[in-house]
């Protein structure tokens, strides 16, 4: 199986990811302190306490213009009666179409509508977990997808902000915390010089991205989940329909970038079957979580799919609403964001400078579990 999936030229790759690594540290001297902890989260800062119960919200869509409130809100918690949601409309090269006013904005939970109760818009920095598939089944020393791996990693380093926080998460038959979250690119860069050689040749996508979601969902403000991955995943404890629920539950974007997408043309037929469901697992992960899924087949594709991550990230509108169903049953409730013109209801148009229409697409998580009674 090595022999499609070698990589000749092992000491130029090798000199060549020393000398970038080695640059890249030499370039960025600035830092927080060397205080880190194993918790991959920034502690949670106390909140007043919920707002008082509320006349119930009426089911039919109102264009009542509420107060905005301006600026991050956290996710969806069992003690507080307010979904929030995080939502990226892009045209059709995945541009963020900027300034859509809060009355264009519609959200339909379980097919009633909902009544906006917070709005914003903001730029702000990026909180990320690059989550990032090490595993000898298809990722030993020298390998091409070993060479594919590091450069991805190392490429979306290179597109973070001093004031972005990343955090490093390597995994195989079990996750390692490589980083803390920082915003040091020293430590990310000496993290990612780690990987070097894998370990074990499981590669357990479900538990590790699952346990990833949970610990994200304990961080304040906007953050996103960067999985590179393959998609397969070989002896996880958890099943897929477990994973789901829990990174459902959790909400935290996920931008997974898929690997090997060249090398799959020449995979022999049974191994086909099974990337292609790994490539509807990734599909899936980014799609109910709010994120978006790429498949790049050549490395040129990605400086534009870290930029279009990038302008995702960096330009969302937050959303919050209560909802009108307050049962507390554990049940699923799936939500729609739409664009609708305010004085008809019907889906809003959107145009370019030469006023012709642009296709978009509304980014945002499809729904959540709520809470039980016993929570």
């Amino acid at each position: 199986m090595k022999s499609w999936n070698s990589f000749p030229a092992l000491p130029l790759v090798l000199a060549g990811l020393f000398a970038f690594s080695g640059a890249a540290l030499a370039q960025d001297q600035s830092g927080p302190d060397k205080d880190t902890d194993q918790t991959v989260a920034k502690p949670r800062t106390s909140t007043d306490a919920p707002p008082p119960d509320q006349a119930p919200i009426p089911s039919k869509f109102s264009k009542k213009n509420d107060p905005d409130v301006v600026g991050t809100v956290p996710s969806f918690k069992a003690d507080i009666n307010m979904v929030n949601l995080d939502v990226a409309v892009l045209d059709n090269h995945n541009n963020p179409i900027p300034n859509i006013p809060r009355a264009s904005f519609r959200v339909l939970e379980d097919n009633v509508p909902q009544q906006i109760k917070s709005f914003g818009k903001s730029s702000a920095p990026m909180t990320v977990c690059l989550l990032i598939e090490f595993s000898n089944k298809f990722q030993w020393y020298g390998s091409s997808t070993w060479y594919q791996t590091l450069t991805a990693a190392y490429g979306f380093a290179q597109t973070l902000k001093a004031d972005d926080y990343v955090a490093v998460i390597a995994y195989d038959m079990n996750e390692h915390i490589l980083s803390d979250f920082t915003t040091d690119k020293r430590k990310t860069y000496e993290a990612l010089q780690m990987l070097r050689i894998p370990g074990f040749s499981e590669a357990n996508l479900f538990d590790a991205l699952s346990d990833t979601e949970d610990r994200m969902s304990k961080i304040e403000g906007r953050k996103a989940i960067v999985l590179l991955s393959s998609g397969v995943d070989t002896f996880s404890k958890l099943t897929l329909d477990k994973a789901r629920k829990i990174i459902q539950d959790s909400a935290v974007p996920v931008y997974a970038i898929s690997l090997m997408q060249a090398l799959r043309i020449i995979a022999p037929g049974g191994e086909n079957i099974g990337f292609l469901q790994a490539d509807n697992q990734m599909n899936t992960f980014a799609r109910e979580t709010g994120g978006i899924a790429f498949f790049p087949r050549f490395y040129g594709e990605f400086p534009s799919i870290f930029a279009q991550i990038s302008n995702s990230l960096r330009n969302e509108y937050s959303i919050g609403y209560e909802p009108t169903n307050m049962a507390h049953d554990g049940k699923f409730r799936k939500i729609t964001v739409e664009l609708v013109n305010p004085g008809t209801g019907e889906p809003l148009r959107v145009e370019n400078e030469k006023h012709k229409p642009i296709k978009y697409k509304i980014i945002a998580k499809n729904g959540y579990t709520a809470p039980r009674e016993v929570e």
